[in-house]
C-alpha cells in the first residue's frame, strides 16, 4: 500500500521522513525514526567540524542498521558552515541519503553525491525553486507549504496547493511537508500526488526527541492558531509558536530593527540553552500549525505505527462506490 518511488529509492518501509531540526536531529531521534520504518535525517549545521559530525554519524550507526540521512544547510549563517567537510564525512561514513535545504542552489554538490551513490533530496518552499532543483539533477524534491514550522519561503502558498502544483511540474518524486502530523495527512499528501511526507513538529513531541519536556507539553497545549510568522522583514520567513520572543521579534521588525539587533534575539545558541533548561519563553520555538493536532507525547515508533494505522483505516473509508 505504501510502496512509492520514495520508499523504493530510500529503501524504507514507510514514506515518512523526519525533517532536520537544529539541535534536535541527533543520533537518538534519527535512529528511532529509521528503526520505526521511516527515514531519520540528522542536522549537520549543529556541529562545528567534520569530526563532530562523523562521531554523531557513527553513534547513529550504532543505534540502527536502517538507512538514515544528513541535512546540509544552504541557508545563510552567522558563522560559515564547513559544508565541504560535512560532505566528506558523509561519504567516508557511507551515509546513503543527503537532504540539502536553503536559499542557495544545491548544484555545487549534485555531482559529488551522484559519484558517491548518495540519494539527494532537496527541500524547497516554492514551485519555481523545485523546478530549478530538478534541473540541477537532484533525485527527489521535498516541498513545504505555508503551514510548515521553521522556514517557509516568501510565497505563502499552503500545502494543499503547493504539492499538486509541484507534482504537475516535476518528473522526480515529490515529498510533501507542512501540516502533516497523522495518518490523515499522509493519505492526503499521497492523494495530492506526493510519494512521501516530511514531518518535523510532530517528531518534536515524542519521547526520544532531545528537548526539555516543557517544550513538548507546550506543543500539546497549543492550538493551530498559536503560531506566528516571523523574520519576513529580512526575507527569511519562519513559523514559530507564539511566546515572548516571537512577540519581541515581531515588534522589532515593525520598527525596522537592524539585522544585527535581530540576530541577538534569534541566535541559535539561545535555542540550545532553552531546549536544555526548559524555558519556553527564552527563544524562538519553531513549530508548524500542526500543533493543533498534537495531543500527546508518544514514542517515535508509536507515532509512526499510529500514522500507518490511521492511513489504512482512512483508505478503507474512502472505498466508496462511484455511480
Amino acid at each position: 500500500m505504501f510502496k512509492t518511488r520514495v520508499t523504493e529509492k530510500l529503501n524504507i518501509k514507510y514514506p515518512i521522513i523526519m525533517g532536520a531540526m537544529q539541535w534536535l536531529s541527533r543520533a537518538e531521534l534519527v535512529a528511532a525514526v529509521s528503526n520505526a520504518g521511516g527515514l531519520g535525517i540528522m542536522a549537520s549545521a549543529q556541529y562545528s567540524s567534520k569530526k563532530e559530525l562523523q562521531d554523531e554519524i557513527r553513534k547513529t550507526k550504532s543505534l540502527t542498521d536502517k538507512p538514515f540521512g544528513v541535512n546540509i544547510s544552504l541557508f545563510p549563517a552567522i558563522n560559515p558552515l564547513p559544508n565541504e567537510e560535512f560532505v566528506e564525512a558523509m561519504i567516508e561514513e557511507g551515509v546513503p541519503v543527503v537532504e540539502t535545504s536553503g536559499v542557495r542552489s544545491p548544484a555545487e554538490f549534485v555531482d559529488t553525491f551522484k559519484k558517491a551513490n548518495i540519494t539527494h533530496i532537496h527541500k524547497v518552499a516554492g514551485v519555481k525553486h523545485a523546478i530549478k532543483a530538478e534541473g540541477t539533477g537532484v533525485d527527489m524534491v521535498s516541498i513545504v507549504g505555508f503551514e510548515n514550522g521553521g522556514a517557509l519561503g516568501m510565497d505563502d502558498v499552503p500545502t494543499f496547493i503547493l504539492v499538486p502544483r509541484a507534482v504537475d511540474e516535476l518528473k522526480v518524486p515529490v515529498i510533501a511537508g507542512g501540516g502533516v502530523g497523522d495518518g490523515r495527512g499522509l493519505i492526503a499528501a499521497l492523494a495530492l500526488g506526493a510519494e512521501g511526507v516530511v514531518m518535523g513538529t510532530r517528531f518534536v513531541a515524542t519521547k526520544e526527541c532531545p528537548i526539555h519536556d516543557n517544550f513538548k507539553q507546550w506543543m500539546v497545549r497549543s492550538k493551530e492558531t498559536d503560531t506566528a510568522v516571523v523574520l519576513r522583514s529580512i526575507t527569511n520567513t519562519h513559523r514559530a509558536l507564539k511566546n515572548r520572543v516571537s512577540d519581541e521579534v515581531l515588534e522589532m521588525e515593525s520598527k525596522g530593527t537592524s539585522l544585527d539587533e535581530l540576530f541577538k534575539v534569534i541566535a541559535g545558541q539561545r535555542a540550545l540553552e532553552a531546549f536544555e533548561t526548559g524555558d519556553t519563553d527564552a527563544c524562538l520555538g519553531f513549530g508548524g500549525q500542526v500543533v493543533g493536532l498534537i495531543k500527546d507525547v508518544p514514542t517515535v515508533e508509536e507515532t509512526i505505527n499510529r500514522m500507518v494505522w490511521e492511513a489504512e483505516e482512512m483508505m478503507g473509508k474512502l472505498n466508496v462506490e462511484v455511480t
